[in-house]
């Protein structure tokens, strides 16, 4: 399938462009993962260094993503510079890469593409792997302009509720959003004290824009489909949100780039904010 349909089809690059171009001196991949014992760490694209996800990309301390100054430190230390094209990719059909996307983005990375299908297709498709892990010189980057635009608050949901040119997206499987489990099994850290979801909000798993067979996502006629049924259409504002922000950041990939929606904004303090504060309203079945 052709990304050609999409409407920024130069966020993407497929498999071969980079098997074509891992060892382009302005070109750096990165693999983001969530588990990098269980991938990273078996076989990676070949150059390509690693942005673990808990570690790099979130705060050690705060419930925050990374700071402007651990980014540039992140970047420094990968030695990539203004000039370098960043590729990422990763596991769990690139959930987790488009999270570190939205992070660089929010932060004011312009130079950056994602690489369609992620470890899935790479390893399907039987392309080169290394355990090595590269070194490069140390850079000194800096980031340019931020974007605030892309991420909002508890409070700012609080206030877009029920409001007729938003819309919430709860990207998080059925039974999260019905309030039947607090979370999935293999996130026992993640929950919150209430189940159920966000009031108003349409339920739309991000796994849905993806295909089973290879990682890669859907035709935009396909997404389409997902979403303008529900009444999330592009003149609206739309904030995605899951558990912690990174399923939604997914979403707001999708959504943002795939679709072209002008205004989408996640809410990356999700449910696990706002099923354990005291008096937001929360919705269920």
């Amino acid at each position: 399938m052709s990304t050609v349909e999409y409407a920024h089809p130069e966020v993407l690059v497929d498999t071969n462009w980079v098997l074509q171009h891992h060892k382009d001196a302005n070109v750096r991949i990165a693999e983001v993962d969530y588990d990098p014992a269980a991938n990273y760490s078996t076989g990676h694209v070949p150059g390509a260094v690693l942005f673990d996800w808990k570690k790099d990309i979130n705060d050690a301390l705060r419930r925050d993503i990374m700071s402007k100054d651990q980014l540039e430190a992140l970047f420094g230390a990968a030695g990539i510079t203004s000039d370098t094209l960043v590729i990422l990719y990763g596991d769990f059909n690139n959930w987790f890469a488009t999270f570190a996307f939205w992070v660089f983005k929010f932060h004011g990375v312009q130079n950056m593409k994602l690489m369609n299908g992620g470890r899935k297709k790479w390893l399907l498709e039987e392309k080169p792997v290394t355990k090595d892990v590269p070194s490069y010189p140390k850079s000194s980057y800096k980031v340019g302009t931020p974007d605030p635009s892309l991420r909002v608050y508890k409070e700012y949901v609080l206030q877009s509720l029920r409001l007729g040119d938003k819309v919430l997206v709860d990207v998080r499987g059925p039974k999260e959003f019905s309030g039947e489990i607090l979370a999935p099994l293999e996130y026992p850290t993640e929950h919150a004290q209430r189940g159920g979801h966000i009031p108003g909000a349409k339920n739309i798993p991000w796994a849905q824009t993806v295909n089973d067979a290879d990682g890669t996502f859907k035709s935009r006629k396909d997404i389409e489909a997902l979403y303008n049924p529900k009444g999330v259409t592009s003149e609206k504002e739309v904030i995605t949100y899951c558990r912690i922000g990174e399923r939604s950041s997914h979403s707001w990939f999708v959504l943002k780039y795939l679709l072209g929606y002008p205004n989408v904004k996640n809410y990356d303090g999700s449910w696990t904010e706002w099923g354990n504060s005291i008096g937001t309203p929360v919705e269920k079945p």
